[in-house]
């Protein structure tokens, strides 16, 4: 019997200590943020004469919301209209600019003017105009380009920006027969 009251007292003394104790749960708060905008990806390029000329000047790139759009500035032209083509390489080296290559097609289109049913190169922004003082803007967007995204038939970076000193005639093929390349600058972030 004196075992069977040992039993009991051990027994009672287990429960007591197995009684549940109120555990307590630390909460952080979490801060639920709205979705941003995407940044825009602006970068420019310096133009550089070429073929003994004066032009040069800038290209502002910026790329938003699947778009991109190319504001350039140009000096020194010769008054009257000029064609600006993407050409292949950013390689801007050579003293007349053909060291970029041909006009920039990776689709394998003719030469034409940009949207055209018939085929245009991507790299076929077109004409304009210079002012009597040899200045110009040219603005130019499409969703047709991106910056250094993984799609080769998209992608400008590693071209190069050409003006030319004639116009595109939007037909001679696969150039428009635009004349020598005044001005060159590499698409290079």
């Amino acid at each position: 019997m004196k075992n069977l009251s040992i039993l009991a007292l051990v027994l009672a003394i287990s429960l007591s200590s197995c009684k549940q104790t109120k555990k307590e749960v630390e909460v952080t708060e979490t801060e639920i943020t709205e979705p941003q905008p995407a940044i825009a990806k602006t970068f420019t390029i310096k133009l550089e004469p070429k073929s003994d000329s004066n032009v040069s000047g800038t290209a502002v790139f910026t790329e938003e919301n699947g778009s991109i759009s190319m504001l350039a500035t140009l000096t020194g032209l010769e008054p009257g209209t000029h064609a600006i083509h993407v050409h292949e390489s950013s390689d801007c080296s050579s003293p007349d600019g053909k060291s970029t290559g041909g006009h920039w097609n990776p689709t394998n289109q003719p030469h034409g003017k940009w949207g055209a049913e018939t085929g245009y190169h991507k790299g076929d922004i077109g004409n304009f105009t210079a002012d009597e003082n040899g200045m110009a803007t040219i603005k130019f967007s499409t969703t047709e380009w991106c910056i250094g995204c993984d799609d080769n038939t998209k992608n400008i970076l590693g071209k190069a920006i050409i003006v030319h000193a004639g116009t595109d005639d939007f037909t001679t093929q696969p150039t428009g027969d635009a004349g020598g390349r005044v001005s060159c600058g590499g698409i290079i972030e």
